[in-house]
């Protein structure tokens, strides 16, 4: 099953929302690993090291950081878009589905966007 970081700023209610509904879900916020502020590029290279694709609603900059780390080589764990206007409900059951359908392979240097 993949592993999640949530960005900073993610809805909150889908992170609850995943745990409530499927409590073996690994998703870690950033403010739980102690990168409460911190920029994305570190978020980013926090997540390659761990194996985590970052979840986040952030379209203005993490997808332009996140592909300058593939084009510099850099290990890239994965980006899931999630868009700030999908419903919290239709994000918890697509990531679910996500969660349970693919491998951390799937989304190794990719960016992917919800909703499916």
């Amino acid at each position: 099953m993949l592993r999640f970081l949530a960005d900073e700023n993610f809805n909150g209610h889908v992170v609850l929302g995943l745990l409530d509904r499927a409590p073996e879900i690994d998703v870690v916020r950033v403010q739980d690993v102690g990168l409460a502020g911190a920029d994305d590029p570190t978020i980013l290279e926090w997540a390659a090291e761990h194996g985590r694709v970052v979840l986040t609603h952030d379209v203005n900059t993490m997808n332009g950081l996140a592909y300058e780390r593939v084009d510099a080589g850099l290990p890239m764990a994965g980006v899931c878009q999630v868009p700030r206007w999908l419903s919290a409900g239709r994000a918890i059951e697509d990531l679910l589905i996500v969660a349970e359908c693919s491998s951390e392979q799937d989304w190794v240097l990719q960016i992917h966007y919800l909703p499916l």
